[in-house]
């Protein structure tokens, strides 16, 4: 065998590869200099600078043919590897060429092929000339001594980097390349030399021992090559048979005449040879497989093991009455759970060839009885693709061996019409097509959907469609269903006529008609087939991004709408008569829905006249006599799409709108007059008139421009009423707020043209002001359904009206903006303390899931429209704070809410952010401490909720530690200024009441810059007096520790104020080299400080952190040392009291430098320490 060299060896080997021939040359050069002579890839010439790089291995095998040899500088051989690589122009050519060779001096034409298997393999080199000698090819010489190649060996034997594997141009083809030649090679010699029993014997050795190897590209490459020439012999195996049956029936006819004759000899003889060759291809057959298969379908490497699963799927389809039996199918039945998707992929690949053959079919019952339910569950597959393959396969055996699938095995592929996956929920539709419709009386007729008779059949087939879409588990989806099948199942679901004429069947006629379920889940499916008809994609959740539509798809969809516009026009109105008379609301609301999808572009005044009338006759029936939202905003819809501006039926519509508004308007007047002609009081009959005449005006307001009967005024009169004596119901206060909010709306989008008159701005501005005021007094009301709308309301007006200015030459002298007082803020900032953030259980805890989440969903809407208002600069940003400091306690219900808010004002102003998330920190501690006392538990939870919540809060800054210095700088110096507040109010020896303060503070030190750090170290030694810093006790561990986390070794390289053999009173240098810090901090921690800096020895209290200490003494040294630190401490803030920390790129790693003092920056500006 061909064994890998041992690592040791590398050296050697290189040493004998550099003392024979020289590697073959990159592919680049080889093309540069082959030109068109590929197809005699003997030899060719070059230069003599080219000629002098390597030998040829022809040229010596022409030497020992001609007995002479030839100048290496005028002959080079172009190899069979190169060919395959360069392409398969001169493949033929090269094959008879190597066949000819090989006739003529086997041995020298079989170490080409060898050197051809190893330079595949990734390897460069030839064979050394002794190992040819006078008795032929010593191959066992060559396998124990694997030595004499003089091989070039890959740095990495196990890296991927070889020709199977490499990308690029010239590597591309080279597997498929490499393929063909093998399967030429055998083609063309499949008479002759294959049979010598030692081509083959001697290229099956070398391939078995290389499969063997240890070295991925040698196990790789000849598994390929093993298997394709596996194939390839299958091939003459084949063609084997062709002649044995011809020289058996030349034999049978011999046989018959009994005259005496030699041709029987001759095919008797012809018919032995035929035979023996036979056995000779199945010997190599055998060989293959059980040298090589067996042991590498199992292969580590995922593509060999795909390579073994794909031949062997060939092999069954291409002779399967010695392959397709149970002991071969086994290996495919096992590989089926392999991990690799690529290798399973491969498997159901096979099977598909297989069991698309229903004889084949039928050889393997034992084979499906055993795997079927494994292939079943592979539907379920997580590559998708996987997943397609093995629904293909179970189609397949559903057409050719149903008995095997039971009705639970088909019902998990129903569901996955449903599928999000597209490719899935299309196989999908493929099965439940041949499931459904596929009958054995209805095949012949769906091979030609165009036919006039299939209406009939497919009556029956949209009832099967209907019962199954019923039958579907869970929130089954109709667009979902009618993507499945479209492709498949197309002539049955855009058979729209048979649709509406089992929908408009009469009860009376005698025949069994829908029920109201069937209908409802009928419409439903018409509606889905129509949306997909018209618009040519498949619903949300199943894109597959952007897809070009062909010519033909484009065409067929044009078709398709005018179609189904020339059908639905005429028979809508009696759909719509029929079905709203019934009160079916959702046959309704869905039959209006599909005028959106018409296309009336093409069609003349005079063929639209006559249906149209009827239609819009129809809607305002609906209009008239429902009250439904839903309804009521198709019916809106419906005309706004027939309304279009470049359709003929733009006039009549709008002719018929402007007469339902006018009615609508004129019955919602008379019931308001006769409310205020009896003094604001309403009956059970006149509320409810009310209530359906604002409805359908809101409704229709929102999408249609009404403001030419002036409904604000109206509106606004209600509304005073209701504010006055409160006896108008809430229902009619919420639709009179909306109906004058759309009034609003459409009146600014008026205005806001350049040719509106200046009375129209004044007006409208009053308008909104005073709209604006009744909203806010409604946020009082006692209902929460109309503070909840007038809330949003009044969100929704602040955002619009806040930023719009007047229009350019306005001659407006009054601010046309509107921007909300401090107490409006303060007002709807409390409205979203006491109306969002409260706990859901408190309110109507006996309510169900479902209105749970309702009512989360209305609280996230109110919280939703005040954030807005902060984030586009509406309200004070400091206001803010009260909706920050609710971010961890109400993380789950509005976290994402809050936490976009915090992002989105961070970018506006990251300065006025950092102080409103102090300040909101304070409000917590301050309520805090009002309920504690004195007596601040720092271990308690809602403490430790606080510190939680302020580590969030410096999370949100980023790691871009220059950007947000400044507003760190802020936040700090706020949060000290806090910490120490109400300072000489305190008794002798007790801390500032807010010092634990600084413990929540410290969650934001590491944000600041190593320079910065001592700045605020600096800012806080200003408020810290020389008996705070002596103090050691629990209460000042606060202090200690934000100190620590300001001055922390390991986030801070600036030198230490004092040292143990160092005068407290020496000055600090105001340069110095960073190798002397380090020596300092070296002696320091030789000195047994236990790794913390000179400050933090004495400042932080030995009791506290490094527990009792039993000497007095040096405790007594200790107090001393603090004393000189002070004094320390003390020179070192007047040193550093004007450093600049703006020039970061000029400070050294680990050092800071005193700068000059005209250098200040805002950093020092913002903490105010040169003016005391």
């Amino acid at each position: 065998m061909i064994a890998e060299p041992e690592l040791s060896s590398k050296a050697s080997l290189q040493k004998e590869n550099e003392s024979h021939l020289e590697p073959d040359n990159d592919l680049e050069n080889q093309r540069r200099g082959s030109g068109g002579s590929i197809s005699s890839w003997k030899r060719r010439r070059r230069s003599q600078s080219e000629k002098s790089r390597r030998r040829a291995s022809v040229c010596s095998r022409q030497d020992r043919r001609n007995g002479h040899r030839q100048r290496s500088d005028d002959i080079e051989a172009v190899t069979l590897f190169e060919v395959v690589r360069m392409g398969k122009s001169a493949m033929q050519s090269v094959v008879n060429d190597w066949i000819e060779e090989y006739k003529q001096d086997r041995d020298t034409a079989l170490l080409d092929l060898i050197i051809f298997f190893i330079q595949c393999s990734g390897c460069k080199g030839t064979l050394l000339g002794f190992v040819i000698n006078e008795t032929g090819l010593q191959y066992k010489k060559f396998m124990v001594y694997p030595w004499i190649l003089n091989v070039t060996w890959p740095l990495d034997l196990d890296s991927g980097d070889y020709p199977l594997t490499m990308s690029g141009p010239y590597w591309k083809k080279f597997k498929s390349n490499f393929c063909e030649f093998l399967s030429l090679l055998i083609q063309h010699c499949q008479y002759t030399i294959i049979h010598d029993e030692y081509l083959m014997d001697t290229v099956i050795s070398l391939l078995t021992g290389l499969s063997d190897s240890q070295v991925r590209a040698f196990r790789h490459t000849s598994t390929l090559a093993a298997m394709k020439l596996m194939t390839a012999l299958i091939n003459v195996t084949l063609s084997l048979r062709v002649q044995l049956q011809n020289s058996q029936r030349q034999c049978e006819v011999e046989m018959f005449d009994k005259r005496p004759s030699r041709r029987l000899e001759t095919f008797l003889q012809k018919k032995n040879e035929i035979i023996a060759k036979q056995e000779n291809i199945e010997n190599l057959m055998n060989a293959i497989f059980k040298g090589i298969f067996l042991h590498r379908y199992r292969d580590a490497l995922p593509e060999i093991r795909a390579i073994c699963i794909e031949e062997i799927g060939i092999w069954m389809k291409s002779c399967s009455d010695r392959f397709l039996t149970d002991s071969y199918l086994k290996y495919v039945g096992w590989t089926l759970h392999d991990k690799q998707s690529d290798v399973r992929l491969k498997c159901l690949i096979g099977l598909l060839g297989l069991y698309s053959d229903k004889e084949l079919c039928s050889k393997m019952d034992l084979f499906t009885c055993r795997f079927k339910d494994r292939i079943t569950s592979m539907t379920l597959d997580k590559e998708s693709e996987v997943a397609v393959q093995a629904i293909k396969v179970l189609t397949l055996m559903l057409q050719n061996c149903e008995e095997f699938l039971t009705s639970q095995d088909c019902e998990q592929l129903y569901q996955l019409v449903y599928s999000a996956q597209r490719p899935v929920a299309l196989a999908a539709g493929e099965f439940l097509h041949k499931k459904l419709f596929c009958s054995q009386e209805s095949e012949v007729q769906d091979e030609v959907p165009e036919r006039k008779e299939k209406p009939i059949c497919n009556l029956s087939h949209l009832l099967t469609l209907v019962n199954f879409y019923q039958e579907s588990e869970g929130n089954a989806q109709s667009a979902y269903l009618v993507d499945s099948l479209w492709d498949c199942s197309a002539f049955i679901l855009k058979d729209w006529e048979s649709m509406t004429a089992l929908l408009l069947e009469d009860e009376d006629s005698g025949k069994e008609t829908l029920t109201s379920s069937q209908k409802k889940a009928l419409v439903e499916i018409m509606l889905s087939t129509i949306r997909q008809a018209a618009e040519g994609h498949p619903p949300g959740g199943r894109c597959l991004g952007k897809k070009v539509q062909m010519t033909k798809e484009r065409k067929s969809q044009i078709d398709d709408r005018a179609k189904l516009t020339e059908h639905f026009f005429v028979v809508l109105p009696q759909l719509l008569a029929k079905y709203s008379a019934d009160r079916e609301k959702v046959i309704t609301v869905n039959l209006l829905q599909i005028p959106q999808f018409f296309d009336l572009e093409g069609y003349g005044t005079a063929q639209l006249e006559k249906h149209l009338d009827t239609l819009l006759k129809q809607l305002r029936e609906i209009v008239e006599e429902q009250t439904d939202s839903e309804v009521l905003e198709f019916c809106s819809k419906t005309y706004l799409v027939l309304s279009n501006e470049e359709w003929a039926t733009q006039d009549q519509v709008d002719s018929a709108k402007h007469q339902l508004f006018d009615q609508l308007v004129t019955r919602f007047n008379r019931v308001l007059m006769d409310f205020l002609h009896k003094g604001g009081q309403f009956g059970d009959t006149e509320s409810y008139q009310m209530w359906c005449a604002l409805k359908r005006i809101t409704t229709f307001h929102n999408a249609h421009d009404i403001t030419r009967w002036n409904l604000l005024n109206s509106t606004c009169k209600l509304l005073k009423r209701a504010l006055e004596n409160g006896n108008v119901p809430d229902q009619i206060i919420v639709q009179a707020i909306l109906c004058s909010y759309y009034y609003v709306m459409w009146q600014l989008s008026k205005v806001s043209e350049s040719n509106t008159s200046k009375s129209m701005k004044v007006s409208l501005r009053k308008q909104m002001r005073g709209f604006c005021h009744i909203c806010r007094q409604f946020l009082n009301n006692p209902s929460s359904t109309v503070k909840e709308q007038a809330f949003v309301i009044l969100c929704d007006l602040l955002l619009v009206f806040s930023h719009e200015e007047p229009p350019s030459g306005s001659e407006m002298v009054e601010p046309f903006a509107y921007i909300p007082e401090l107490s409006l803020q303060t007002e709807l900032v409390t409205f979203v303390l006491d109306h969002v953030f409260i706990a859901q259980d408190n309110e109507h805890p006996d309510n169900d899931e479902e209105c749970k989440v309702g009512r989360l969903h209305k609280r996230r809407n109110l919280l939703a429209a005040f954030c807005k208002l902060i984030v586009f600069s509406v309200v004070e940003m400091d206001i803010a704070a009260d909706i920050f400091k609710q971010y961890i306690k109400y993380y789950i219900d509005y976290g994402d809410i809050i936490k976009e808010t915090l992002s989105r004002t961070r970018q506006i102003d990251r300065i006025q952010c950092a102080k409103t998330l102090i300040q909101s920190l304070k409000q917590l501690f301050n309520e805090l401490l009002q309920g504690q006392g004195s007596s601040l538990d720092r271990w308690s939870q809602p403490f430790t909720s606080i510190k939680d919540l302020a580590r969030r809060f410096s999370l949100t800054f980023g790691l871009d530690q220059l950007k947000t210095r400044e507003a760190m700088a802020m936040l700090h110096k706020n949060g000290i200024e806090f910490a120490f507040k109400d300072d000489s109010t305190n008794s002798k020896g007790q801390p500032p009441p807010n010092m634990a303060f600084l413990d929540i503070l410290s969650e934001f030190s590491p944000k600041l810059l190593k320079t910065d750090k001592r700045t605020v170290y600096n800012y806080l030694e200003r408020f810290v007096t020389d008996q705070m810093a002596a103090e050691s006790g629990e209460e000042w561990l606060p202090l200690i520790l934000y100190r620590r986390s300001l001055l922390d070794c390991r986030d801070d390289d600036t030198v230490s104020t004092s040292s143990s053999d160092q005068s407290a009173l020496t000055p600090v240098q105001p340069q110095f080299k960073p190798s002397s810090l380090k020596r300092r901090l070296k002696i320091e921690d030789s000195n047994g400080h236990a790794g913390l800096n000179e400050e933090e020895n004495v400042k932080i209290s030995p009791h506290s952190l490094m527990g009792p200490r039993e000497d007095e003494k040096q405790r007594e040294s200790c107090t001393k040392e603090h004393s000189m630190e002070t004094v320390g401490m003390q020179s070192l803030s007047s040193e550093y009291g004007t450093t600049t920390l703006g020039n970061t790129d000029e400070l050294e790693e680990g050092v800071t430098a005193k700068l000059a003092e005209g250098d200040l920056d805002d950093l020092n500006e913002i903490l105010d320490i040169d003016n005391d």
